[in-house]
């Protein structure tokens, strides 16, 4: 069976779930996080792995052993797609809708510094900019972990320096629950990631260790 959108309940048992996250809520609920979020969102993977690559859907509780927050289970259900390094793609879906988005995350010093060396090539640096620059023109909102003044070893005034302060980088843009309940959502996602190649594809070159 072919995937036919995420039904309204998802994004219900999410809200509820933001209410009341316990072990029993949860259990009381399962059945619905099975068929209204586990099942489709695997069906919407499976649709795409074929021209991103393989894609897995993360595990709904939280791994509680090192944070404050002991609540059990995830408000999300998140999933990456395609295997390109360290960089790719990945979907959230939420009570608010779905998000789609592309980047890296930088497991290592040597990798921001990759990727900080390649920002401010002459050659490989405008081509970064011109792919980001091109996202934001589409709607997509720019996201990582940064620092608030230049690396060390960098000028104030380099051209690039907004994204040399970056320690890992990504792109994603949202898609409301109100788009995301038909089939057509499916071809929305399909779009929004081949907006997002050109920079996957960029980092995957260019933060490998």
């Amino acid at each position: 069976m072919g995937f036919d959108g995420i039904p309204r309940k998802a994004f219900d048992f999410y809200k509820e779930l933001e209410a009341d996250n316990t072990r029993e809520h949860w259990h009381a609920h399962k059945a619905d996080y099975d068929s209204a979020v586990r099942e489709p969102m695997q069906t919407l993977l499976d649709e795409l792995e074929e021209e991103f690559g393989p894609a897995k859907l993360f595990r709904p509780q939280r791994d509680t052993r090192f944070s404050n927050d002991k609540s059990p289970y995830k408000t999300n259900q998140g999933a990456t797609v395609g295997d390109k390094g360290p960089a790719g793609y990945y979907l959230q879906l939420d009570a608010d809708g779905l998000f789609v988005g592309g980047g890296f995350h930088a497991f290592t010093p040597d990798s921001t510094a990759g990727y900080r060396a390649a920002v401010a090539d002459d050659k490989a640096g405008p081509e970064a900019q011109a792919i980001v620059d091109q996202l934001r023109e589409k709607g997509f909102s720019l996201v990582g972990e940064r620092v608030k003044t230049q690396p060390r070893g960098y000028s104030a005034d380099h051209p690039r320096i907004e994204l040399i302060r970056y320690k890992s980088l990504g792109a994603e843009k949202r898609i409301p629950k109100t788009k995301a309940t038909g089939r057509d959502v499916l071809s929305t996602v399909r779009d929004t990631l081949r907006d997002l190649r050109p920079l996957v594809e960029w980092l995957s070159t260019h933060t490998a260790t």
